[in-house]
């Protein structure tokens, strides 16, 4: 059986990512195996839209493979900056995709869960969606245009989400504009029937209900307040001096990476100003090829997925050893090795 399988009905393209026992983890395999097909789709006028989901009842997508992601970093290897490469060119295809492209967010969506879901034209969430970008946990950035998805969430909600390496609820989702509609998981099968002989919007008008209400958005007034400042020790100064929830959020972003918060934040900042998805997936090229080269991106995997003590290593421990030297060196040019092909223009 497929790692991904692919199937074309009633003039639906269907794209089932077909791990479940690794959560539906993306392989190198898998995303050559996508990006191929929406090219083919792309011109085929057979296809007049296309449906990703993911096999199971636990989740669309967990991410990359983290394990095997560690163990190249560790080698030396370079498999994995190649994965990246495919999957950011994968993410800006779908992002661009001139057909309509709906994403079925059920269950756990994280890091390369997210990327292949949330550039799409309709994001559906339902009561089961637990969607997260937990990158700053193992010492890394968000990737994926998640920088770019974040950055141009409502108010600092992206902010917010980006250093806590939080969590989302479906409304919580559709807040961020990580998504668009709530379907109860038990709605589905009436989503794909309804799909085989109507438009994902006339599909949706059928079965999508109104989402609960959203703790993000009800807390809007102390997040924008407090991630407003451009340095993490600001942020961290305005929680501490917060409420329950802001002296919360404080502490949860203590235990992650210094480097990978200071980096985050000047990437959230900058693809804010963007306009091009293509933009912030190159830029967070050259974050993650610094990133994969890092120790603290090999000691946060240990910590976190390989012995799970939980009791990662930070260094630098602190932000104030983190300087900006450091920080800029995440950003820059990779010559040769800079990502291409990922310009809708």
């Amino acid at each position: 059986m497929s790692d991904v399988e692919f199937l074309v009905h009633s003039g639906v393209g269907r794209i089932t990512l077909n791990r479940p026992r690794a959560l539906n983890a993306l392989t190198h395999d898998m995303v050559r195996a996508v990006t191929e097909h929406l090219l083919a789709w792309r011109v085929d006028p057979v296809v007049r839209a296309v449906v990703v989901d993911g096999a199971g009842d636990r989740g669309l997508c967990a991410g990359g493979d983290i394990r095997s992601i560690h163990d190249d970093a560790r080698s030396g290897g370079t498999a994995s900056l190649e994965f990246w490469a495919d999957e950011y060119r994968m993410n800006a295809l779908i992002g661009r995709y001139p057909k309509p492209f709906l994403a079925v967010m059920d269950g756990i969506v994280m890091g390369g869960g997210v990327g292949i879901a949330a550039h799409g034209t309709h994001r559906v969430v339902t009561d089961r969606s637990s969607v997260a970008m937990p990158e700053t946990g193992i010492g890394f950035v968000p990737d994926v245009g998640g920088t770019y998805l974040l950055a141009h969430a409502p108010g600092q909600a992206g902010t917010h989400v980006a250093l806590t390496a939080g969590r989302l609820s479906a409304s919580d989702a559709i807040h961020c504009g990580l998504a668009d509609h709530y379907v109860p998981a038990r709605r589905l099968p009436d989503l794909f029937d309804a799909l085989a002989s109507r438009t994902p919007d006339a599909a949706l008008e059928l079965v999508a209900e109104p989402a609960p209400p959203s703790r993000l958005a009800a807390a809007r007034a102390w997040i924008d307040h407090c991630y407003a400042p451009d340095t993490v020790e600001e942020i961290l100064d305005r929680l501490r001096g917060g409420g329950e929830e802001a002296v919360s959020a404080a502490k949860e972003i203590e235990g992650k990476s210094p480097t990978a918060l200071k980096v985050t934040l000047r990437a959230l900042r900058s693809a804010a100003a963007m306009t091009d998805l293509g933009d912030a997936l190159a830029q967070e090229y050259r974050i993650s090829h610094r990133a994969f080269r890092s120790a603290e991106f090999a000691e946060g995997v240990r910590a976190q997925i390989i012995d799970k003590d939980r009791s990662p290593r930070w260094s630098p421990a602190t932000l104030a050893e983190v300087d900006d030297e450091l920080v800029a060196s995440y950003f820059a040019d990779l010559g040769e090795a800079e990502l291409k092909g990922v310009w809708a223009r």
